[in-house]
């Protein structure tokens, strides 16, 4: 931690402070004015700032007590930023529609900073000044955004941050400490609000969550910016405990039922991200590794039992690894205690080597940590090519009797169908009609893949129409297909060459396109 000098300062020149954040969102808000929603937002919450700042500066006049405030460069906190920056970078170089976010973050950040200030400043008098509003930020947004028109909300998520830091504390170890994680507090909570009110579809988080996967190596990328970070704060302990336990549970899951639980990944890409840059909050987290091991632990069996639950009620389940964290911020200073002494403290890598210093403890285990990761990278358990994401894998599971493997399929085919897939459009009205029998249902999809080309699907439909469900063909992929069917989870096919496409598309399970038998849908 660096520490400049503490400035006492007159409620004048203090209110320069906030104000000049609050100067910066109107600019802000007129650089943006071509989308009105969000220009609206940004200025309003400039505004309140501003309001908040001139109450601030008179209550200070009328105590005349100066303001204090201590300029403190936190090493967690631009460490973290750093290693968001180069991920978000990462991901706007293959999302393009990521590149509208910066000036939205910009604008957060801003309010941020401002109404940070403004919060200490008016319950306690002194301020930190430092990085720390940029991780908050980055993470409420590598998660959650707002749609323009409800952008308001998203300022709404930062205050509540910062309240919950100021206000929400305890006790630990002889010192006041905020209970939850600034940044995942008010995710969860809003994502709880959401989901009760079924108003998912006025944010861009799903959108977020999926278009994640799209940069090439993601995994890898997400690793290797979180290096420093495991390494310097001791927190490797949590991301491996979160990580393995979470694989050991998808291999057990494939195991007893021949599926997929996250579907397309062991660890799906947005829940890996929340391994590595969310939950790993060092203020928030158990003293010692033996501790940071169950902590970990509970997150990963808090996702899976989040994404179980929501998938059970219908809901949207990428709120899965938002929902755990403040649960298992509750459950630090128990943990804490639980391994304060006796046996139980032996539950540690200190035994492994004599008088272990911190400083040894954090390399073990992000040593630990880089050879569980190769192994998981190199055998694909994590990575781009899980089998989980191409239909082929859950059409056989389909087949063999899966119940949900049927249901899924049903979803992807349906998905692939609107994107303009004639091949799924064919293949989910064979599956509506081989499931459900079904021919006014079956005929629409059939009706979708004559449209769009596709002579089996043309033939199917005139079944379908009259009634008769035996006896549909199974058509040929065709090259406007392969784009869409091939992408998986990840993002747009690059390839362009038929023969390479062709060729992908067999190496992936799609039999149809190997020059052998037809493949079955």
């Amino acid at each position: 931690m660096s520490v400049g000098r503490v400035y006492e300062l007159s409620p004048g020149r203090a209110a320069l402070l906030p104000a000049a954040f609050a100067a910066g969102m109107l600019a802000l808000a007129w650089a943006l004015r071509g989308v009105p929603t969000v220009a609206l937002s940004t200025a309003g919450a400039g505004v309140f700032l501003l309001l908040w700042t001139a109450v601030l500066w008179w209550r200070a006049g009328q105590d005349a007590r100066p303001l204090e405030l201590r300029v403190v460069l936190r090493k967690p906190h631009y460490v973290q930023a750093i290693a968001q920056a180069l991920l978000f970078t990462w991901w706007v170089l293959y999302v393009p529609g990521i590149r509208a976010f910066p000036p939205l973050v910009l604008a957060q950040l801003l309010f941020a900073y401002g109404v940070s200030t403004l919060i200490a400043w008016t319950n306690r008098g002194w301020h930190e000044l430092g990085f720390g509003p940029i991780p908050i930020t980055f993470s409420i947004n590598f998660f959650l955004l707002f749609k323009p028109e409800w952008f308001y909300w998203q300022f709404a998520i930062v205050a509540l941050g910062y309240l919950a830091k100021e206000y929400i504390r305890w006790e630990r170890e002889g010192r006041s400490a905020h209970v939850f994680n600034p940044s995942s507090f008010p995710l969860a909570v809003f994502s709880l609000f959401l989901i009760l009110t079924g108003s998912t579809d006025k944010t861009l988080g799903l959108e977020i969550a999926t278009s994640l996967f799209n940069p090439p190596y993601i995994h890898l990328v997400i690793f290797l910016v979180s290096l420093p970070g495991q390494l310097l704060f001791g927190v490797a302990t949590m991301t491996i405990s979160a990580v393995l336990t979470t694989v050991l549970w998808g291999l057990a899951f494939y195991h007893l039922t021949g599926t997929y639980y996250f579907y397309d990944a062991y660890v799906p890409i947005a829940v890996f991200l929340g391994m590595h840059l969310l939950f790993t909050d060092p203020s928030t987290s158990p003293r010692s590794e033996r501790g940071r091991i169950v902590f970990g632990i509970l997150y990963a069996l808090g996702t899976i039992a989040a994404a179980g639950i929501l998938d059970a009620v219908g809901a949207p389940t990428f709120y899965d690894k938002l929902l755990p964290i403040p649960l298992v911020n509750l459950t630090v200073r128990w943990i804490d205690r639980l391994f304060a002494g006796g046996a139980l403290d032996r539950v540690d890598l200190s035994w492994i080597i004599d008088r272990m210093t911190p400083l040894r403890q954090r390399l073990v285990s992000t040593g630990v940590w880089i050879a569980a990761f190769a192994v998981l990278f190199f055998t694909g358990i994590v990575g781009d090519e899980h089998e989980g994401q191409w239909i082929p894998f859950w059409n056989e599971a389909c087949m063999s009797g899966s119940e949900r493997a049927c249901e899924y399929l049903a979803k992807v085919e349906q998905n692939f169908c609107e994107e303009g897939s004639p091949w799924s459009c064919n293949e989910l009205g064979i599956l509506i009609a081989t499931r459900e029998g079904d021919a006014r249902r079956a005929a629409i999809a059939f009706r979708r893949g004559c449209e769009l080309g596709l002579e089996a699907a043309c033939a199917n439909e005139e079944r379908a129409r009259a009634g008769v469900l035996a006896g549909l063909q199974h058509g040929e992929l065709l090259p406007a297909d392969l784009p869409i069917v091939l992408r998986g989870s990840k993002g747009p096919i690059r390839e362009r060459d038929p023969q390479k496409l062709y060729a992908l598309a067999c190496a992936r399970g799609f039999e149809s396109a190997c020059g052998g038998r037809e493949f079955v849908g």
